[in-house]
């Protein structure tokens, strides 16, 4: 039981799975925004120019603040998937030895700029570095 848990967590936290749940939720939430766009703009301008709909500035403001509503609910549900994703990395990552890599840049000791690990003359100064 306790291999198939482990096996469980490998596939449920696998990057592929991870992206696509994310996918699925911006997704929906962004479908909010569309859905929002058509119902309150398109929809509208297609009945005021079909119909002869006459809107007032009041119908034209309840539009405006449902749509800015659905923007506004797809920013927060952004943020939460961020913070979420973010915590779950952090767990990935939590009992994970960090490993340091090489340095690939030295200073030079003549002019102090930065030139690649196994360069033998600065660019910079065109002094012969020390081995």
């Amino acid at each position: 039981m306790k291999k198939f848990l482990e096996e469980f967590k490998a596939f449920a936290l696998k990057g592929n799975v991870m992206d696509m749940a994310i996918g699925v939720i911006i997704g929906g939430a962004f479908s909010g925004i569309v859905t929002s766009l058509t119902d309150n703009f398109i929809n509208p301008i297609l009945q005021f120019i079909t119909a002869g709909a006459r809107y007032s500035l009041q119908d034209v403001g309840h539009f405006a603040s449902n749509f800015l509503s659905s923007v506004v609910n797809f920013i927060i549900m952004a943020f939460i998937l961020f913070c979420i994703i973010k915590a779950v990395n952090k767990a990935m990552d939590f009992g994970k030895p960090k490993t340091e890599t090489a340095p690939t840049t030295k200073i030079c000791p003549f002019c102090k700029s930065e030139i690649p690990i196994d360069a033998v003359k600065c660019a910079h100064c065109t002094s012969d570095q020390p081995e």
